[in-house]
């Protein structure tokens, strides 16, 4: 009877991810930085968007899985 009950529990939601979306800011501030020969800056400001990039997905998939 138990395992009645656990079946007809939905399983849980899987959590968003923002790994690729820091990734992909953090390399294209790089290179867009490199394009204006300030590769350390485009690097801090790729880093500085790509986590506010991530930490807006993890709050979004917060506030759904409530």
């Amino acid at each position: 009877m138990a395992e009645d009950a656990m079946a007809s529990t939905p399983p849980p939601r899987t959590p968003m991810a923002g790994g690729l979306i820091l990734a992909v800011a953090i390399l294209a501030g790089a290179f867009i930085g490199a394009a204006e020969n300030q590769a350390t800056i485009g690097l801090i400001l790729g880093t500085a968007a790509g986590a506010a990039l991530a930490l807006a997905v993890w709050l979004v998939d917060r506030m759904r899985r409530g």
